[in-house]
């Protein structure tokens, strides 16, 4: 999935669903990267090649780079659907 580049990552996608958790990675297209929030079971680490992985569960909100918003609104077996839109 591909989101706004002023977001700073590039595509996102989807490696995992498992039951009401959702994995994606993406590359990082900017100078830096900070995810906040996914309570409930939401992370983040480094990937070689500049790359993110991401862990929220269903109902949770990430806010990335401090200018967009994921949240997973729900898992349907292996389709997760997805909500991203401008943080604030």
């Amino acid at each position: 999935m591909v989101v706004p580049e002023r977001y700073g990552l590039g595509p996102i996608e989807i490696t995992a669903i498992s039951g009401t958790t959702v994995e994606m990675v993406a590359p990082v297209t900017g100078s830096g990267f900070g995810v906040s929030g996914c309570s409930g079971g939401g992370g983040v680490s480094s990937q070689g090649g500049g790359g993110v992985r991401l862990r929220c569960q269903v109902h949770t909100a990430g806010t990335v780079n401090d200018v967009m918003s994921l949240e997973v609104v729900e898992v349907r077996g292996t389709t997760a659907v997805l909500r991203i839109k401008p943080a604030g």
